[in-house]
């Protein structure tokens, strides 16, 4: 048998200086409970907010600029280095790495990796492309990959939908909602995420009660 419901219009201010029509929200109320239909509008009305999380893949852009100058900075005090036009030069999250020959490169990688782990930075994040080389002059690519695209959205959605946990998953731009009516359900989501294969990085921030 459906469960009756009505639908309520509550007002809830007006506008700027008391001129105009008040702005209405509606809010469905199901067997006597009020269901959320925004985060705002229920805090207004006093109804309790499911509890959830959100899943990002962020990046610092000033930890990764602090790498890339600790990384250059190394490069002068080294010997094997000098006099060789070796850099590090960061455009957005991508860092190319310039020396003159392809060995150079591997030694360069490896002092980027680890100026950027001191920074906090999960080397996850990084793409490192194919060196290019030429007869005076090699450089490479490495790409610091970050945000939830579509692919990686959905693949993180049907993940928690395939485990049948308790909570639920919606894609929202460039981050993951995961919400759940227990906070343990909310943990083993999030237990569940960091031992997934995802090329990127994950982060789990903006927790409600």
């Amino acid at each position: 048998m459906a469960v009756p419901s009505r639908v309520t219009t509550i007002p809830l201010e007006r506008q700027a200086g008391g001129c105009g029509p008040s702005r209405l929200s509606v809010v469905r109320v199901v067997a006597g409970r009020e269901l959320r239909h925004n985060q705002s509008i229920a805090a207004a009305l006093g109804v309790a907010v499911m509890p959830s999380f959100d899943v990002v893949s962020e990046l610092n852009a000033h930890e990764v600029a602090n790498a890339v100058d600790q990384a250059n900075r190394e490069l002068t005090q080294r010997f094997d280095f000098k006099d060789t036009g070796a850099r590090f030069e960061l455009e957005e999250f991508s860092v190319t790495l310039r020396a003159q020959v392809d060995f150079q490169l591997q030694q360069m990688l490896e002092i980027l990796k680890l100026r950027l782990s001191k920074r906090g930075i999960d080397l996850a994040c990084l793409d490192v492309q194919e060196p290019q080389t030429t007869l005076s002059a090699a450089h490479q690519q490495v790409v610091l990959k970050h945000g939830i695209d579509q692919e990686t959205g959905k693949q993180l959605t049907r993940l928690i939908k395939d485990s049948k946990l308790r909570v639920q998953a919606s894609l929202q731009g460039e981050k993951v909602r995961v919400t759940g009516k227990q906070r343990d359900d909310l943990q083993a989501a999030i237990k569940l995420l960091r031992g997934a294969k995802i090329e990127v990085p994950l982060q789990f921030n903006n927790f409600r009660d």
